[in-house]
């Protein structure tokens, strides 16, 4: 008899095709094996018992990495094949294959690189398919290597050989490669002239990290500044050059001894830290560290990886300390991927580039994630993870593209029952930025071969990705409330099913309200469907619009005018001189330039500046992470009286309080603590008071000030210990990052 097997899912670039024919073999059965646009596509034939025993084996046994999204199979009559092959790979159909994330370097070949007697000793792009690059080669489906940056290279017969040998692990990989067929590494200085290469430019690099330089380096998905981070100097030189002021940077380790040493790892941390998709993972300082203070000035937490690549591993290897690793860019541009983009836009910032010459095709940012709430939470969702799809509980009528917000941008395309969401590509504010985010649509589109029955944008009018809605879709365009958007997200990841409803807080900085004003303290009763707004902040207003975003002095006041009135001209509690208070007074009182706002982020904001933790900031969410570092140094259970009603959140008592508490000379670790405090007393008050109206105990929590680890810890237990089911999100993130899914979920059900 013949067996047809068609899967899809995580079936390409991982050792499928190999693992079938080794399976195959052993059960003495015929036929092939073929990648094709959906996936894989097996035909063998052998006694019906054997079949059998092929089909169960081959769920069982598949690849580790590998992940069958559904198989379809029918049992055929014999054709007569002659032998097991794997078949060249067919472009034909629907391109519905899923594309395996960069992952990282393997056991494995980290013992060929280190092995003086391997061919591949200390050879930079060892992989084999278990490990190595994916997202970032490919040019188009399906996965071979004619199909990936790797083509030009022609193989060695060594590579050949073992690509060819079944019983190889470098069988059929497809980036497999070594020192003899490329591709190698380079090392130029800050003129962009060839200085040397191989193994003389990875030990020249590891002597200048030494000396102080700062050095350009070339990895899978763009490149790295890097520099020692252990040297003051060095770290200070790099901040000014990259005018990266305070923003903490990611620091990579040769270990993970070497990071224990550092910093505070918990179970849950270090399983993080040594994932495949190693990710940059934010945890807690050692007061005894040995890094620069200007790897993360002023905070106690700090963003820490393991090395990825080969080439990351032999520098640290050799160099014996941490180095930052922090994106090659200017301020929050896009990572620089090629030559001439890195000697042009980091000429002024890196003193050496060790380069390399396998093409990256796509730009692919390192992936932040932190453990909240014993939950490995997403900060930034990229390398190793994009462009892992999310199932839904439902399948698309038609294909789905969602444009995704301003800030922490990512673009999704929705089709059959996933949603394919892109690599982070950040905030939409530069000319770069515009260029990313166009390449990245069209990139997608292509690749998965769609054409979208309808595109979803956030219903801000100044966003640049509205704007593109706009004019490239017109009458398709749907616009979604962006918060809305945030719980559509938290809801789909954790699989809500189709008819329920949940009661969903979205907090965070600003997005644009029906009503035309600046939304961000918002609770919902929301379905796939539709949703409710039955509370929010009390309006209050920002002096100066977005100058109050980097200046959160200017919503400090605006706090105080409005608990205090002109009184609030007298206090001394802000950096503010006599003539800035009746300045920023009048505009309030006279609504200049000051609109309206609900915004949580922003009443963190002004919070952290009332006490003195920050009156102006030089990245997102600085004066709310200064808040919760040092809430984090008190235990008080104290918190402020609040006032919930009449839908409303009246912050003003809580600011009245605060204000006593800062004349009596309560420490502002207290102060800190006791208003976070209050925040989870709102949460639970409103989500009880909901739950005895309707009967929902479902609770979703999304926005970026979920991001902070005391409201949500806090909030998760204290819900849950009063019988609600709390959602958070651990797939995307709470962030706008996240916001993208929650418009391809929007855009399906606006079809029906």
């Amino acid at each position: 008899m013949r067996l047809k097997i068609e899967i899809t899912g995580l079936v390409q670039g991982v050792g499928f095709r190999p693992f079938v024919h080794r399976l195959a073999g052993e059960l003495g059965l015929k036929g092939y094996v073929i990648n094709d646009a959906s996936g894989v596509l097996i035909e063998v034939e052998g006694e019906k018992e054997r079949l059998d025993d092929f089909l169960v084996r081959l769920e069982q046994e598949k690849p580790d990495i590998s992940r069958i999204f559904s198989l379809r199979h029918a049992f055929l009559e014999g054709t007569g094949f002659k032998g097991f092959e794997i078949r060249e790979s067919s472009d034909e159909g629907e391109k519905r294959a899923l594309i395996l994330p960069d992952i990282a370097v393997c056991g494995e070949c980290l013992k060929d690189i280190t092995n003086p007697k391997d061919r591949r000793f200390l050879y930079p792009f060892t992989n084999c398919t278990n490990c190595g690059p994916r997202f970032t080669i490919i040019n188009s489906l399906p996965y071979d290597r004619e199909n990936t940056s790797m083509k030009k290279f022609r193989m060695c017969p060594d590579c050949r050989k073992e690509y060819n040998l079944p019983s190889d692990r470098r069988f059929h990989a497809q980036p497999d490669a070594c020192d003899v067929c490329g591709p190698w590494i380079s090392l130029y200085d800050c003129q962009a002239k060839p200085v040397c290469s191989k193994h003389e430019a990875l030990e020249k690099a590891v002597h200048l990290i030494r000396k102080g330089y700062i050095i350009a380096v070339k990895g899978v998905g763009g490149y790295h500044l890097i520099c020692d981070a252990t040297d003051e100097k060095a770290v200070s030189r790099l901040r000014k050059r990259k005018h990266r002021e305070e923003k903490p940077m990611a620091v990579m380790f040769p270990d993970i001894d070497s990071i224990k040493r550092e910093v505070y790892l918990g179970a849950l941390e270090e399983r993080a830290v040594n994932s495949v998709e190693r990710p940059v993972v934010i945890v807690g300082k050692k007061e005894t560290t040995m890094l620069a203070g200007a790897v993360s000035p002023g905070n106690s937490t700090v963003g820490v990886f393991l090395p990825y690549t080969p080439l990351h591993y032999m520098v640290l290897k050799k160099l014996r300390k941490p180095v930052i690793a922090t994106s090659a860019n200017i301020t929050d541009g896009p990572i620089v991927k090629d030559e001439a983009d890195a000697f042009s836009r980091l000429s002024g910032i890196a003193d050496y580039f060790l380069s390399h010459n396998r093409d990256i095709v796509r730009r692919c940012d390192d992936s932040v994630v932190r453990i909240m709430a014993e939950r490995q939470s997403p900060i930034r969702r990229s390398r190793g993870f994009a462009p892992l799809p999310v199932t839904v509980p439902f399948r698309f009528n038609k294909p789905v593209l969602a444009l995704g917000p301003y800030m922490n941008n990512t673009i999704a395309v929705g089709v059959g029952d996933r949603v394919f969401l892109s690599q982070h590509i950040g905030d939409l504010d530069t000319p770069l930025a515009v260029e990313f985010y166009e390449e990245t649509i069209h990139d997608f589109l292509r690749i998965f071969d769609l054409k979208p029955g309808i595109a979803v944008s956030d219903m801000h009018p100044g966003y640049y990705s509205t704007k593109y809605g706009e004019s490239h879709f017109r009458e398709n365009l749907l616009k979604v409330q962006h918060h809305y958007a945030h719980i559509l997200s938290c809801m789909t990841e954790n699989e809500v099913h189709a008819e329920e409803e949940v009661i969903g807080f979205a907090f965070d900085g600003t997005g644009y309200g029906p009503d035309k004003t600046v939304w961000g303290g918002e609770v919902f009763i929301a379905s796939y469907r539709e949703f409710k707004r039955i509370y929010h902040m009390e309006p209050y207003k920002l002096p100066g619009g977005e100058k109050a975003v980097t200046g959160p002095c200017r919503t400090a006041f605006s706090l105080l005018y409005g608990t205090f009135g002109e009184k609030a001209k007298d206090m001394d509690v802000l950096p503010l001189t006599r003539e800035e208070k009746t300045f920023f007074a009048d505009m309030l009182r006279n609504g200049v330039n000051s609109p309206v706002t609900t915004s949580m982020g922003r009443l963190f904001d002004g919070v952290a500046s009332i006490i003195g933790l920050a009156h102006t900031t030089s990245y997102h969410a600085q004066a709310a992470i200064a808040l919760e570092q040092s809430a984090l140094k008190s235990d008080t259970a104290d918190s402020y009286p609040c006032i919930v009603k009449n839908n409303k959140i009246y912050q003003f008592p809580i600011i009245d309080s605060l204000v006593e508490d800062l004349n009596a000379g309560v420490p502002k670790e207290v102060i800190a603590r006791k208003f976070h405090n209050t925040v989870v007393g709102i949460i639970l008050s409103i989500a009880e008071t909901a739950r005895d109206e309707t009967g929902i105990k479902t609770v979703a929590l999304s926005g970026g000030v979920f991001q902070n680890v005391i409201l949500l810890e806090n909030s998760v237990a204290n819900l849950r210990e009063r019988g609600f089911t709390p959602l958070v999100h651990q797939t995307v993130p709470a962030n706008d990052g996240g916001i993208s899914l929650g418009q391809a979920v929007a855009g399906h059900y606006h079809q029906l």
